[in-house]
C-alpha cells in the first residue's frame, strides 16, 4: 500500500490480537492487488443498549487507482448477535477481497459472461413488407420471428447480422422465436 494502513477503534478495546488480524487481512488484500493506494479500517461498537443485531461494525475504505473507492460495511441490524469483533473483521475483509477481485477482473476485461447474456443467433433474413424474418442460431437452425416478438428495438431498425437472444416455442409451421432481444449491433450499423 502506498499510504500506511489506518486503523481506528471506537468504543472497542484495542488489542494486539485485533490489530494483528487486521494487518494480516490487509496484507492479503495487497497480495490480491498490489496497487492499493490506501486502506482505512474502522472498528466500532454500534450501540451499548442494542437488543438485536450485530453489536460491532467494521468499515473498510479502500482506494484503488485509477480513482476507484471500495467501501465495505454491514448494517449492524442484519448481523448475528453472537459474532465477536474478530469474526466481523474477517467478514469485512472477505467481502473486500471479493470486491477487489471483481474490480481487477473488470479492469482486465475478464468479466464472466453468463449464458443468459450470450448471443443465441444472428438475424439472417428480414422481410420488412411482412413484418417478419429469420434468425440463424449458433447451432445452424433457422428460426422464424415476427416484429411483435421484438423487445426494446424498432423492427424498421433491424439489419442482417445483428446478434440476438430469444425464447423459442413451437409455432404452427415450426419453431419460432419469442422475446427477441438485440444483443450485438454490427460495427457498420
Amino acid at each position: 500500500m502506498q499510504v500506511p494502513l489506518e486503523i481506528t477503534f471506537r468504543d472497542v478495546e484495542k488489542t494486539e490480537e485485533l490489530e494483528e488480524l487486521i494487518r494480516r487481512k490487509a496484507a492479503k488484500l495487497d497480495r490480491i492487488f498490489g496497487h492499493i493506494n490506501s486502506c482505512r479500517v474502522i472498528v466500532e461498537k454500534v450501540q451499548k443498549h442494542q437488543s438485536s443485531g450485530q453489536p460491532y461494525r467494521v468499515r473498510l475504505d479502500i482506494k484503488i487507482p485509477p480513482g476507484h473507492e471500495l467501501v465495505v460495511s454491514r448494517d449492524p441490524s442484519k448481523g448475528d448477535l453472537h459474532l465477536d469483533v474478530a469474526a466481523e473483521i474477517r467478514w469485512a475483509f472477505e467481502a473486500a477481497a471479493r470486491q477487489i477481485k471483481e474490480l481487477v477482473d473488470k479492469l482486465n476485461g475478464d468479466v464472466k459472461v453468463h449464458p443468459y447474456q450470450q448471443v443465441q443467433g444472428v438475424i439472417e433474413k428480414i422481410f420488412y413488407n411482412e413484418d417478419a424474418g429469420f434468425i440463424r442460431t449458433v447451432d445452424g437452425r433457422e428460426i422464424f420471428f415476427h416484429k411483435n416478438s421484438l423487445l426494446h428495438f424498432s423492427f424498421d431498425q433491424l439489419r442482417v447480422g445483428m446478434g440476438v437472444r430469444f425464447s423459442e416455442e413451437m409455432g404452427e409451421k415450426g419453431p419460432q422465436a419469442t422475446s427477441v432481444q438485440i444483443m450485438e449491433i454490427p460495427e457498420s450499423y
